[in-house]
């Protein structure tokens, strides 16, 4: 059982490294300090999820960014995917685009919140 739980956590770790290189820092490490289970849990996880051979990485992060958009809450994993989208080819246009979308159905608040996370995103990377 350990060894599959390990192949789990390895292949998730993979999955989010291509995402972010810096993954274990930026999520595992930072969760793991306050909540083992949850960063382990949340590793796991990308090894099912974050493997669907049906969608690409760029094509998740536009799911990914259009969830936590409409979610309006989670600023956090909102700033990661967005990072994660340009280190996916997505480029600033098509991100704004994407939150955009988003006023229709999660409303203004939302949306414009995302816009300012995007924006900071935006800013802290300098020119894509």
């Amino acid at each position: 059982m350990e060894k599959v739980e390990s192949e789990r956590f390895e292949n998730g770790m993979k999955k989010l490294e291509e995402i972010d290189s810096d993954a274990r820092n930026h999520v595992y490490e930072r969760l793991n300090a306050i909540s083992p289970f949850m960063a382990r849990y949340l590793v796991e996880s990308f090894s099912d999820i974050g493997a669907l051979p049906e969608i690409n990485n760029r094509e998740r992060e536009i799911a990914n960014i259009g969830a936590l958009t409409a979610i309006g809450y989670a600023k956090s994993q909102l700033r990661f995917h967005i990072n994660a989208g340009l280190n996916v080819g997505l480029t600033k246009d098509e991100i704004i685009a994407i939150i955009n979308s988003m006023s229709v159905f999660a409303g203004f608040p939302a949306t414009i919140n995302a816009l300012f996370v995007a924006q900071e995103v935006f800013k802290e990377r300098g020119p894509v």
